[in-house]
């Protein structure tokens, strides 16, 4: 119990600089500015104009899905049914945009192929286990789809996830962008992951008895 109450202070905490972050540097002002884009300026076949129209969506569709998604997990969203289904359905419709968009925005990752292809399986990912959240729930089978909402989440946490991997790999090592990224997009991946796995494993440790539907109907665990 003291985990969970000193792990989920500290997501919304992160979760919420990293937002005033987004909203200041790529929103306020100008992607270019940005160390990460700042570097691509130089290259003349960089398509700065277009890169932007997919970049803005990308941002606030992320955004979108971080935040409805960190109120999803806790108690007082499930207490309230109405706000929970709005506001699954902002996250899911938030993530099914998105996903169209990164493969463009993947192109021209930091990092050059090995990236590309790290937030590719990142993207797939994304869409696949959101995509078993939203089918278990239209099936009626309430402990799957928080199962498969939880690691979709986790997918979606690797927004956060990433940019502390990376920084401290750039404490720990000197290596180019084409390692640090890639690495930093997998093991944000794993990590995340990992933990929800293991969240969820103990959860069931604890709470043997199943979850009850909407309808009143016990729903089994696996």
């Amino acid at each position: 119990m003291t985990n969970k109450k000193l792990l989920f202070p500290l997501l919304y905490v992160l979760v919420t600089l990293l937002s005033f972050y987004v909203v200041l540097q790529y929103l306020i002002y100008s992607p270019s500015d940005s160390g990460m884009v700042s570097a691509k300026m130089d290259d003349p076949s960089f398509p700065y104009r277009v890169w932007k129209i997919f970049f803005y969506p990308h941002i606030l569709l992320g955004l979108a899905a971080l935040l409805t998604g960190s109120y999803q997990l806790t108690k007082r969203s499930r207490r309230n049914p109405a706000l929970h289904k709005r506001l699954g359905r902002i996250y899911g419709i938030s993530i099914f945009l998105n996903v169209p968009v990164v493969p463009f925005i993947a192109l021209y990752a930091t990092g050059g192929t090995p990236s590309t292809v790290a937030f590719m399986v990142l993207d797939v990912l994304w869409l696949a286990m959101t995509a078993a959240g939203v089918r278990y729930i239209l099936r009626k089978d309430v402990v799957r789809h928080r199962q498969w909402m939880l690691r979709s989440y986790a997918v979606t946490l690797v927004f956060v996830t990433f940019r502390i991997v990376l920084g401290i790999e750039s404490l720990l090592t000197d290596a180019p962008s084409s390692v640090t990224f890639p690495v930093a997009v997998a093991l944000s991946i794993v990590l995340n992951l990992a933990y929800a796995e293991f969240y969820m494993t103990k959860k069931s440790k604890k709470s043997p008895t199943p979850y009850i539907n909407d309808k009143g109907r016990s729903a089994q665990n696996v």
